[in-house]
């Protein structure tokens, strides 16, 4: 494992060892201990009671942030007919049928974060799922993203305006951007709020034990911020 720079051991002895920090503490200290020079992304990093190993104890869901993430979202949309027109019209950045699906198999086009797909179309993009799926482009109904032809224009704003997809990893942790180091406190804490209430929303019910086993906040190449784990669910019920 590489070692550690200066900066950053510098900033993270700020952080007590052992110490659980409120959520008020814990997003004053990532603003503190961040010693980048751009603006950073906050991120939250839930260690779940759940088995990945079981199909039925994943998660894969989504949350629209109140503040969204900081991030322009670039947006295509398989699609066909008028409904090409109305996605653009919506603010997909690439909208189209055969064409946009030859162009991400045969030039390897992936120059957006996030695809979705009418269900008419979904026979087509199949054919390029195992391009998409390892780069979680894949269209899918659990993300909410096969959504009818008339529901596109809506499902393109969320997305753009701050709709966020979040899946376990395969150690069953979670690991969901809630804003940039520049957004204030209350907004960051808003968009916590709303992760917790969506990640509580989420929890399969073959999950036994403590769902939230720890909870830690951390700003881009900063250290983390461990949390209360019980503040932290409590803040979601606010």
């Amino acid at each position: 494992m590489a070692k550690q720079g200066k900066k950053y051991r510098e900033v993270a002895a700020r952080v007590e060892p052992d110490r659980l920090y409120t959520l008020e503490e814990a997003f004053a200290l990532v603003k503190e201990t961040s010693y980048v020079k751009f603006d950073p992304t906050v991120e939250v990093h839930l260690r779940l009671g759940i088995d990945p190993r079981h199909a039925d104890q994943n998660i894969r869901t989504t949350v629209a942030l109140p503040h969204g993430t900081g991030k322009m979202v670039s947006v295509l949309v398989f699609c066909q007919n008028d409904a090409v027109q109305a996605a653009l019209d919506a603010g997909a950045n690439f909208a189209g049928n055969d064409e946009l699906i030859a162009r991400v198999d045969k030039e390897n086009f992936f120059d957006f974060d996030v695809a979705i797909a009418t269900p008419d179309m979904m026979g087509k993009v199949g054919r390029i799922g195992r391009k998409l799926g390892p780069r979680g482009l894949m269209p899918n109904p659990k993300s909410g993203t096969i959504v009818p032809a008339e529901d596109l224009p809506k499902t393109i704003r969320e997305v753009r305006g701050g709709r966020v997809e979040f899946r376990n990893d395969k150690t069953g942790i979670l690991h969901v951007a809630i804003g940039k180091l520049s957004f204030t406190p209350e907004q960051l804490h808003e968009n916590f709020v709303a992760l917790m209430d969506a990640v509580k929303g989420a929890k399969p019910s073959g999950a036994k034990g403590t769902f939230v086993r720890s909870v830690t906040l951390a700003s881009t190449m900063g250290p983390g911020v461990p949390v209360n784990p019980l503040l932290a669910q409590g803040a979601a019920l606010n």
